[in-house]
């Protein structure tokens, strides 16, 4: 197998939007497709409850700040990590990065499938908590792609 010239060995390359706008389609088919199968197995589709939104926010804020963190002490103080923290705080970005697609598109297909009852004070309640969710993942990715790029190895001076 032979190397790229512009990726050395064992680097590793930026997560691409198209990724984490393929893993949002596939993520919002499956939760659209997950109301019918909930009704027809329990009469009911899940609710989208409170404590589930503020735990994706807190997810979000933190992520917010370890990216701002990670980039005082990497690009501003030029202060070096310790290898086993930066590939951990790497691969956390870029996990937590998937994940928040699969949030932003689960909750947008999930919450879809409620658009046409908003008259309705149930469906309303799971379309609006639905969007919530999907904004606070759009959040969380956000957040995760800041956080890999605070990751990036500074160019020295010289370089």
């Amino acid at each position: 197998m032979s190397e790229s010239p512009q990726e050395p060995r064992g680097t590793v390359v930026a997560t691409k939007l198209s990724r984490l706008l393929a893993v949002a389609i596939v993520s919002g088919v499956v939760g659209y497709a997950l109301v019918p199968v909930f009704e027809a197995l329990t009469t009911t589709a899940p609710r989208v409850e409170w404590p589930q939104l503020l735990t994706l926010a807190i997810i979000a804020v933190m992520l917010s700040v370890l990216a701002w963190t990670t980039y005082k002490t990497v690009h501003r103080d030029r202060v070096r990590m310790p290898a086993e923290r930066a590939v951990t705080v790497l691969m956390l970005a870029k996990a937590s990065a998937l994940v928040g697609a699969v949030v932003v598109g689960g909750y947008f297909g999930f919450g879809l499938n409620f658009v046409d009852r908003l008259d309705v004070e149930l469906p309303r309640e799971r379309a609006i908590r639905s969007l919530l969710a999907a904004l606070i993942g759009v959040g969380i990715v956000i957040s995760a792609l800041l956080l890999e790029r605070a990751c990036r190895v500074p160019k020295e001076p010289d370089e």
